[in-house]
């Protein structure tokens, strides 16, 4: 059972509630004031108002909009963006984001459950509460929030039912693909065969569901594969500095971003997928060398993976940063975790965020120097967490030294408390 809070956990735990509700007041307030230059000029709730809801009109015939190139998103995405209806006395975009702002609690509740266990801590929801208005409102008019709910959830959920942890990470990759990633720092064992083999039954069953309900579900992998080098990621950034050095390229509007067509930018996006495949090498080799597993470790992983993956894709939006804020979150309700000077470093990544769209989302698109100065750092600092993250998480699973039997052991006076690893075997449900 869980202890009684103290008074002093009711006064942090209410402190929480005020700051959460006054900082999502000033997102939705935002929001409504999106016609604001500074907020997007009515670019940020359009994306809600026009191309979500028009894909709605399409979604309730029964099919998924196969001839729309800016839909690329796996079948799981439908459900979502047909949630709005459970709230008739709405209209589509109010319904949206009070499913959104919804989510977001959830992600609020799960992070001060598991930080009120013995050993954790509440870090992790403080976090959350505090790192997502820097995205400005764009987490309230995109969905990145209801996938990162799967994934928090999911990695939540590990250490009472490996089960539960495979279902939630499948669902949320058929929503988007990343959460699949969360399955990456599973303990070795009867755990990991347990999670993995659940994530497989459920998305087997979830995609023959989808595939019942909805023609065309597998429309969005044309769409993908013709995608180009998004403005805002890292070989966009490249792109963005050779422009000052003579590069002749432009950008342009198409798959439902601003990328840029040109000389060398079918080399660049190739790199970047090619920077990809060694990203997922160097994971599944840390997955094959790790020795020492904690209570943190698949958080850990979690983060570390999504990291990589963010930095070597093609398209990095600014609401990429709500997954990793919300894997940061998890990270930091464990005591044990090695991240939290990338949690840090993601902090200051999403302010910048925050500069890049909206605030000065037309200087990123004309590419002058407060543009590109923009992204150099946003992107820069995105790549050193990423860098962090994966030394942090490689020295974290190696077996502390045993000293040899040559040589006498040394007493502390003082000897520090020892990190206990996950037991491998799979922990009952409760």
């Amino acid at each position: 059972m869980t202890r009684p809070p103290t008074k002093p956990r009711l006064l942090t735990l209410l402190s929480l509630t005020v700051c959460w509700a006054a900082s999502r007041a000033l997102m939705l307030w935002m929001l409504v004031h999106d016609d604001i230059p500074l907020l997007g000029g009515g670019g940020v709730a359009r994306e809600v108002q026009r191309l979500y809801f028009r894909w709605y009109g399409v979604l309730t015939q029964g099919a998924f909009p196969a001839q729309d190139t800016l839909w690329q998103y796996p079948p799981g995405a439908g459900p979502v963006l047909l949630s709005p209806a459970l709230l008739p006395m709405l209209t589509y975009f109010e319904a949206f984001v009070a499913l959104t702002l919804a989510a977001d609690v959830l992600i609020l509740i799960a992070l001060t459950r598991a930080g009120r266990l013995p050993g954790r801590s509440l870090r992790g929801a403080v976090y959350w509460t505090a790192s997502l208005p820097l995205l400005l409102h764009v987490p309230l008019a995109r969905y990145d929030v209801q996938v990162t709910a799967f994934a928090v959830i999911s990695l939540l959920t590990l250490s009472r039912s490996p089960r539960a942890c495979g279902a939630f990470a499948a669902l949320g990759a058929l929503v988007k693909v990343w959460p699949a990633l969360v399955l990456l720092g599973t303990p070795r064992g009867p755990v990991t065969r347990s999670a993995w083999r659940s994530s497989t039954v459920t998305a087997t069953a979830a995609l023959a569901l989808l595939a019942a309900a909805f023609s065309d579900p597998f429309s969005f992998l044309r769409q993908q594969g013709g995608r180009g080098v998004q403005i805002e990621s890292f070989g966009g950034t490249a792109l963005s500095l050779a422009t000052h050095a003579g590069w002749e390229g432009h950008v342009r509007y198409q798959y439902g971003a601003m990328e840029f067509v040109g000389p060398y930018v079918s080399t660049v996006a190739a790199l970047s997928l090619a920077l990809t495949v060694v990203a997922f090498g160097v994971l599944l080799l840390w997955r094959v060398r790790a020795r020492r597993w904690t209570e943190a470790t698949p958080y850990d992983a979690a983060l570390t993976a999504v990291l990589l993956f963010t930095v070597t894709s093609r398209v990095v939006s600014p609401q990429y940063m709500v997954w990793l804020l919300g894997l940061a979150a998890v990270c930091l309700t464990s005591r044990h975790t090695s991240q939290r000077p990338v949690a840090w470093l993601l902090v200051a990544a999403a302010a910048a965020s925050g500069l890049d769209y909206p605030v000065l989302y037309a200087e990123v698109i004309d590419r002058t120097w407060t543009g590109v100065t923009v992204m150099v750092v946003r992107n820069g600092l995105l790549a050193t967490a990423a860098i962090l993250s994966l030394v942090r998480l490689w020295r974290s699973a190696r077996p502390a030294t045993v000293p040899s039997p040559s040589s006498p052991p040394s007493v502390s006076p003082s000897p520090a408390p020892s990190v206990h690893p996950i037991p491998e075997r799979e922990p009952s449900a409760s």
